[in-house]
């Protein structure tokens, strides 16, 4: 549903604005829509370490998209307003993007323990948090001894899993919002490229949730994506360019064959 609305908005786009933003559009909205699959993974991830309840991760993943919404505008516009001041910035992006693409490559596929990480029990020491869920509440109110006493807020470990999963969002804010800026450094279509990408993010976890084990290489999809918008965004420096057209033909390209690669690999 949500990428039908994504074409129904690019249609009109082209309608009303022409097909030069239209093609910044779909540009923009396949490079968020191809590296949040990298994204999904790492909630995988958290939902596991935290042995998140099956039931439970839709209300997570509600809220935590919402935020995601709004986190992102922000990021946006201060990105917008840099560029804007210092165009320079667009190659620094370039060698972040490149640089972490060659890292995604190299990186290992186990997973990481999120939920005993360092700063996660200086956060259990600061914030009183349940032992364990308490239904799909977020916060609840306890009493801090047996034998009467006022009622005391307390997180539970949900409102700890939807924390993490905002701060993941925001480091690989880092790397898609630069990614789309290589197409286009209009706020407004960077902003709706990416809205509507996030939107259904949790549509598509579900999905990947089942098929993890098919989608083994879709990181080194994600991985050339990366390294191709960090060097168009290079080469810009050399008074060099590459089409919006061919952009779109090359992302969507890579992430449809890494994801046969994945499911020809996996079919046993």
């Amino acid at each position: 549903m949500w990428i039908f609305v994504a074409l129904v908005v690019d249609f009109f786009l082209f309608l009303l604005a022409g097909p030069e933003i239209a093609l910044d559009f779909l540009g923009g909205y396949l490079i968020e829509l191809s590296l949040s699959i990298d994204n999904l993974f790492v909630f995988l991830s958290i939902f596991s370490s935290f042995a998140v309840p099956e039931e439970f991760r839709h209300r997570v993943l509600k809220y935590g998209i919402f935020g995601a919404a709004v986190l992102r505008m922000i990021v946006i516009v201060c990105g917008a307003a840099l560029i804007a001041r210092m165009e320079w910035i667009l190659y620094g992006f370039g060698i972040l993007l490149f640089v972490n693409g060659i890292k995604l490559i190299l990186s290992s596929d186990e997973q990481k323990e999120v939920g005993d990480s360092m700063w996660l029990r200086l956060i259990r020491r600061l914030v009183p948090i349940t032992e364990d869920y308490c239904g799909d509440c977020f916060f609840v109110k306890r009493k801090r001894c047996e034998k009467g006493g006022r009622k005391y807020r307390y997180a539970t470990p949900l409102f700890l899993v939807l924390v993490v999963i905002e701060l993941s969002d925001i480091v690989f804010a880092i790397d898609s919002i630069p990614a789309v800026f290589s197409v286009t450094t209009n706020p407004v279509i960077v902003y709706s490229s990416n809205l509507l990408a996030v939107f259904g993010l949790r549509q598509l976890y579900f999905i990947l949730e089942k098929l993890a084990a098919r989608f083994a290489y879709v990181k080194y999809g994600i991985a050339a994506v990366l390294m191709f918008t960090g060097a168009k965004l290079l080469i810009s420096f050399f008074g060099k360019s590459i089409s919006t057209i061919f952009s779109i033909c090359f992302i969507a390209g890579t992430l449809f064959s890494s994801i046969v690669v994945s499911v020809w690999m996996t079919k046993k």
